[in-house]
Order: structure tokens, then sequence, then C-alpha cells
């Protein structure tokens, strides 16, 4: 079977618009069937691809247009070509500034395989060869590539050229960065790893960032190969675009696509650990530990994807909420941040999580296996629907941790897990066994592991919905957990309603950000939802009082808790009146406390082997 040929190129950075050649030398001659992915690996909801596509056609050899039609969605049939060479030629609209589909204009661009290249049906398999182009214009004179992609013969690391791919798995796991970007290099045990910021940056300290992340890698190689410190790739690209306002992160096989607020980046002079800074570290080191963690070591449901729809699994608890465990873990073990930094990290996730009173109907095997339609899409109703399996996928990870720990005097932990999978699925997955975790198999694997059978533990922190025992679990290691009060809106604490505790009272709900002071989400049970305040609703008077978008806290906060108020708001152009009990205070996060006096140099001794490694 000969490669499958493509090139890409921005045609048009003003219109948004990437043009994409495909060469087949050797078409199906019945008729060559092609498609485009519906989704992309790490996003779990179908994103429909095939609807940007704005112009199609194929040709054969002579330049003779070919016949070819839609036949679903997604899919293309072209007329059989006898005894020659078919192109298709297209145009691909790109104007999402995310790290899921494709983006370009003059200043940028960025796309990932399975938004732009089409799939000859059939040809899975077959090697890839893509010719990566600059656009024309002497504007683009200095712009460069970015991707982890192995460069053909001839192309030079950072230029424009040809790239190949073993198949088109391959060549989709790739993520492509064009245009100008700040660039810095490190070995990670040998390994090169490469650090692209794309976007308006002004004295961004590189090397501090070099040096964290080398820090951060090395310590993730280490926990999966402690003997031998082998990365499982070759070389590793980290690709940030830096935005005013943005977040978020998509893990590939060998590169991450990363966005961030450009102010979490670290700056030149200034050595303190912000809180942005910490922030964009833990994405990293989230979105590197999946180099090992659900790109090698997959679901069952995944080995491999099958891309034209959804792929359900009940196990992203494991593949992405033990990948938030690790993510913040990693920071502290590497010395990126302080013991004190970690357990504001935990208190934090804690409070997330125990805000929404979703968590008490749904379980992290029913939220994974339903993130198709209910994760991904979120509504207003979300935080009393549904609990996040990254969140709380989390808090069940250091459950287990600690658990294993205390079981076996620290002989065994989460970590002999880990790396029993990346042994059993992950070390060999690209090298033909693709083989991975079944369903039921993970209680079963722990024990393999560890030794320990963590029985009701496991039962309930999977498929229950009770809270997590956190506080004994933590006890042995002598750290606490104290809940912190905060004013603003949210859920309320228990106890805290009509004036049984101190401090600023709340609507238990949560405001919109803008102008106006929208309610997008009711808590149940919270004292905007009995008064009968819902989702959507526009408040625009306490008591009299105009109310904005940021004025409702310092409003409310003349009152005690237990008080009633009365509130104006608009529900579409109806206005109404309503009147609220206030609740307590929220508790936003939990404060952890190492509390030496409780248990001496034991703990401290268990706690420097947890956060320690």
């Amino acid at each position: 079977m000969k490669p499958t040929r493509y090139a890409i190129v921005p045609k048009n950075p003003s219109a948004h618009l990437f043009e994409v050649t495909l060469t087949l030398a050797d078409p199906d001659p019945a008729g060559q069937r092609f498609t485009l992915p519906t989704w992309i690996p790490g996003s779990y909801l179908v994103r429909e691809f095939a609807r940007n596509i704005v112009t199609l056609s194929a040709f054969n050899e002579a330049g003779r247009k070919v016949r070819i039609e839609k036949t679903d969605k997604q899919t293309w049939q072209a007329a059989p070509v006898k005894g020659g060479v078919l192109t298709l030629r297209y145009e691909v609209y790109a104007w999402d500034m995310s790290v899921r589909t494709a983006h370009l204009d003059d200043t940028t661009g960025f796309f990932n395989g399975s938004s732009v290249f089409l799939l000859p049906v059939g040809r899975e398999e077959a090697a890839c060869a893509v010719d990566i182009q600059k656009p024309a214009g002497s504007g683009y004179a200095d712009w460069r590539v970015a991707t982890a992609l192995p460069e053909v013969r001839g192309t030079k690391r950072y230029g424009f050229g040809e790239y190949r791919a073993q198949n088109y798995d391959e060549l989709i796991d790739h993520p492509v960065t064009l245009g100008r970007f700040a660039l810095a290099t490190f070995k990670a045990h040998g390994v090169p790893h490469d650090i692209v910021i794309a976007g308006r940056t002004v004295s961004v300290d590189m090397s501090r960032l070099a040096n964290d992340l080398k820090r951060i890698c090395e310590t993730q190689i280490a926990l999966f190969e402690p003997r031998t410190k082998k990365a499982p790739v070759d070389r590793y690209v980290f690709m940030t675009q830096a935005v005013s306002d943005g977040y978020g992160g998509l893990e590939h096989r060998a590169s991450t696509a990363l966005i961030c607020n450009r102010a979490d980046l670290p700056v030149l002079g200034r050595p303190e650990m912000s809180e942005g800074y910490q922030t964009y570290l833990g994405l990293c080191s989230h979105e590197y530990f999946h180099t090992w963690n659900v790109k090698r070591i997959k679901p069952a449901a995944f080995a491999p994807y099958d891309l034209s729809r959804e792929n359900y699994t009940s196990l992203l608890w494991l593949f992405e909420g033990f990948t938030s465990y690790y993510d913040d873990l990693m920071l502290v073990r590497s010395g990126a941040i302080t013991e004190a930094d970690y357990y504001a990290l935990v208190g934090k996730t804690l409070g997330g999580v125990l805000r929404g009173s979703g968590r008490l109907k749904q379980s992290v095997a029913e939220s994974s296996f339903d993130a198709w339609i209910k994760y991904y899409r979120q509504d207003e109703n979300a935080p009393n629907a549904i609990v996040s399996y990254y969140q709380k996928g989390s808090l069940v990870a250091l459950a287990f941790d600690l658990a294993i720990r205390a079981r076996t005097d620290h002989r065994k932990s989460l970590d002999d897990v880990m790396r029993l999978l990346w042994q059993r699925y992950g070390r060999q997955f690209y090298s033909g066994k693709m083989a991975g975790v079944a369903e039921d198999e993970v209680a079963a694997l722990i024990a393999e592991a560890t030794g320990v059978e963590l029985g009701p533990l496991f039962e309930e922190a999977v498929h229950g919905t009770r809270d997590l025992p956190l506080e004994a679990l933590l006890e042995p290691f002598g750290v606490t957990l104290e809940p912190q009060l905060s004013g603003g809106n949210g859920q309320a604490a228990p106890g805290a309603a009509d004036g049984k505790a101190g401090g600023k009272p709340s609507l238990g709900a949560r405001l919109r950000a803008g102008a106006d002071c929208t309610l997008a989400a009711v808590h149940d049970g919270s004292a905007a939802q009995k008064a009968g305040l819902s989702a959507g609703d526009v408040l625009i008077a306490v008591d009299g009082l105009r109310v904005t978008g940021s004025n409702l806290d310092t409003l409310l906060s003349r009152y005690l808790p237990g008080a009633t108020v009365e509130i104006h708001a608009f529900r579409r152009d109806e206005l109404r009146v309503a009147r609220v009990k206030l609740d307590g205070p929220e508790v936003a996060r939990y404060k952890l406390v190492a509390a030496e006096e409780k248990r001496g140099a034991p703990a401290r001794r268990a706690r420097e082997r947890w956060l320690r490694g």
C-alpha cells in the first residue's frame, strides 16, 4: 500500500482558510471513500469537524474533475478512477481558538489533524506524508512550524516542509503550530523537550519555565520507570497559545496543545510563584502525565478509537481523575511548589466537589460513562445533577493512595498501581500490543500491585455517591481538614444558615460574569431556590437598592445569615419579586493542616513518603 500524501497550506489567513490536498497513487478501484473524525480523543464530545469543510473537489491524474458525493455527515464517495492517481482538494474553515480544532489568522495558525485530514477508508494503516507549506507573502517570511511529527530528510526542525507518520492515527495525534513563537528547549533524562509559546507576550521567563518543567517531567518519568528513567517518547513538545483569558489543554502521544492566560506565564525578574503560574504548571503536568495515562494506558473502549461515534467507558475517573491527582502531586514532588501550596490545591478541589449536590446523585463511574451527554454539555443545573470525574476522581485517587500507604506501612502506594498499568498495558501499546484496561478489572489490578483489597472503599468511591472518608484517611499522616467559610454566592455550609455561623450571607447561587447580576446556577436547597429564583434570572434590586454584576456581595454583607430580603428580578421580560431568607456563608474550600502535635515524627515521615515519593 503506497503512502497517503497530504499537503496543507494557510491559503487565506485573513479568511481563516486552510487548503488541503490529499493524493492517492492507488485509490480503491471500486471508488474511494473518505471520512473525517467526528471527535478528537481527550475531548469527549461529538464536534462534527466535517462542518468546517467549505469546498471539496476531486481530480484524476490528468487534472480532470472526478465525481464525488457526500453520503453522510462525514463521508464522501468518489467515482472509480481507472489506473491512475486520485487527488482531493478542499478548504477548511479554521476559526476556533481552542486546543480541539483549528485556528488561522495573519498572526498564527494551529491545527489538529483530526479536523483537517480526511481519511481514505481502508487505508488506516498506510504510511502518511504531509507537506506543511508556508502562506504566500512577505509578511509570513519569519513564520515557523512546531510539531512533534518526525521530519522527512531535507526538512529542518521548526521548518516548513515534509513530515511523516506511520499511519493515520499517528498523523492526527500530532498537532501543529504555525507562525511566530517563543521557543525554549530542555532535556528530561536525556530526551529533548520543546516549549513553544505563541501569541503576544512580554518578558516571559523561558529559562525559568524550562527549569521548572524539566523537574516536573523528570519526576514523572522516574515514577513510571524508576530504574531506567526512560521516557516513552524520543521528543516532546509543549505548545501553548497565550491569550487574554483562557485555559485548557489536550494531550497527544508526544506533545500537548495548551491555552493559557498570558498573565499566568512567568515574568523575567519576578521569581515569586504566582497563583496563575502555579495553575499553568499544573496544566502542563496534567497533560504530560497523560503521555502514559490515556495515550498509552487506555481503557479497552479506546483500543483502538472509533472516531466516527461516541466511545463509552466508565473509567474516565481513572484516566482523568488519577491524572488530576498526580498533576499537583508531581508539582510538590519535583519541588516546583511547597507542601503548603499542595495542601491548598487539594483543599480547593475538595471544596469544589462538596459544593455541588450532584455528587450525591451521580457516581464517578456514571459521570465517566455519561461524559458525552452531561460533563461536556453542562447546563445551568449541572452542579445539582453531575459530579466531575476530574475533581472527584482525583479525590478517589487520593483516598486510594492514603489507604494503601497506611495498610502497607508505606511499602506500597498508588505509584505501584500506575507502574503495573504501565508495564502491562502502556509500555508496548504502539508496538503492536494494543490492549486496554477492562471496565471491571481495576480493583483486581490494585490488589495485584499492592496486595491491598480496597473492598468497600473501592465500591463506594467508584460506584457510590457518599462523600469520601478523607478526614479519617488523612489522620495517620497528621493532616486535618478545616472548612474555610467565605462570602459570596454558592451552596451554604451545613449548619451555617439562620445565623448559626458567622461570615457573609449568600443566596446559594453562582453568578454569570458580566455587567448585569445574572444567576448562572442555583444550588439545590439554597435560599435562591426556595424563594423561586432560577438560573437566567437578572437581579436588579435588593431591598430597593440597585444590583450589578459586581456589587451583590457588598449589598448582602450588611445582613446577617437568616435575614429576609426583597429581591426584584427579571425572568425574560417579566418582573418578579422574591422574598429570600439568606443562607449562611459557603465553604469555598478546605484547609489541610499538618498537625505535628497530634502524630509527631511517624506522621511527618508518612507525609514525606507520600509527598516526596
